[in-house]
C-alpha cells in the first residue's frame, strides 16, 4: 500500500534535475523522463539503512531518499524514507517521511504516510499522518491531525495560522488524557484577572 516513496516526489519539486554532462536541465528537455518515471524502472538491491550509533551527535538537517536508523542524537529536522528513531535515541526536531517508526524520543513535529509509536515511544508535538498506530505504553503530547498527503508542507499548520489578537482571551494549552493517548485542547482565561 505505501510501496512508492512520496519523499522521492518532494525531493523532484526542491532539486532541479541534472543532465549527464552535469549541466543543469532546461525547459527545452521537456519530453525528457522525469525522476518519477525513472523510479518505476529496476533499479539494482536496496541499499542498507543508514545508522547513526548511540555515541553519535548530529547537529544539522539529514536528509535522504533512503532510509536512516537513528540510536544517537539529533538536533535538526530529518527527512528519509523509512525512519526508524531507536529506543536510546533522542530526536529534536522535525521529522518527514514515507514511514516513520518510533520507539525513543521525539520533540518537534512527525508528517508521515505511517507512524507508529511503540510502547517505549516519547512524542512532545503534533503528528500529522495518514496512518496512525499507537502502542498501550507510548507517551505522546500534542496533536494528531489525519491528512492524505501528509507530506505536502504547510497544508494545516494550525499554530501558524493563529495569531494572537490584542484584547482577546488568551489561549491555554491543556492536556487531555483518554486511553493511553493525549490531545490537546484549548482553555481560555482573561488577561489580568
Amino acid at each position: 500500500m505505501f510501496s512508492k516513496s512520496r519523499i522521492n516526489e518532494l525531493n523532484a519539486r526542491t532539486d532541479q534535475p541534472q543532465q549527464k554532462g552535469g549541466a543543469s536541465a532546461t525547459p527545452a528537455n521537456a519530453n525528457a523522463p522525469s525522476a518519477t518515471s525513472a523510479a518505476k524502472q529496476p533499479a539494482g538491491p536496496k541499499p542498507p539503512a543508514s545508522v547513526l550509533s548511540a555515541d553519535l551527535v548530529v547537529t544539522g538537517n539529514l536528509k535522504t531518499t533512503g532510509d536512516i536508523q537513528i540510536e544517537g542524537t539529533v538536533k535538526g529536522d530529518i527527512y528519509a524514507h523509512l525512519l526508524t528513531v531507536g529506543e536510546n535515541a533522542i530526536v529534536t526536531g522535525e521529522v518527514v517521511g514515507d514511514d516513520v517508526i518510533i520507539t525513543g524520543k521525539i520533540k518537534g513535529r512527525v508528517r508521515a504516510l505511517k507512524v507508529r509509536l511503540t510502547s517505549t515511544a516519547q512524542v512532545q508535538g503534533d503528528i500529522v499522518h495518514k496512518a496512525l498506530a499507537i502502542e498501550s505504553g507510548a507517551h505522546f503530547e500534542g496533536s494528531v491531525v489525519r491528512q492524505d498527503d501528509p507530506l505536502s508542507e504547510g497544508k494545516d499548520d494550525r499554530r501558524a495560522q493563529q495569531t494572537p489578537v490584542i484584547g482577546q482571551p488568551k489561549q491555554k494549552q491543556a492536556t487531555v488524557a483518554a486511553a493511553g493517548q493525549s490531545q490537546t485542547t484549548p482553555k481560555a482565561s482573561a488577561v489580568g484577572q
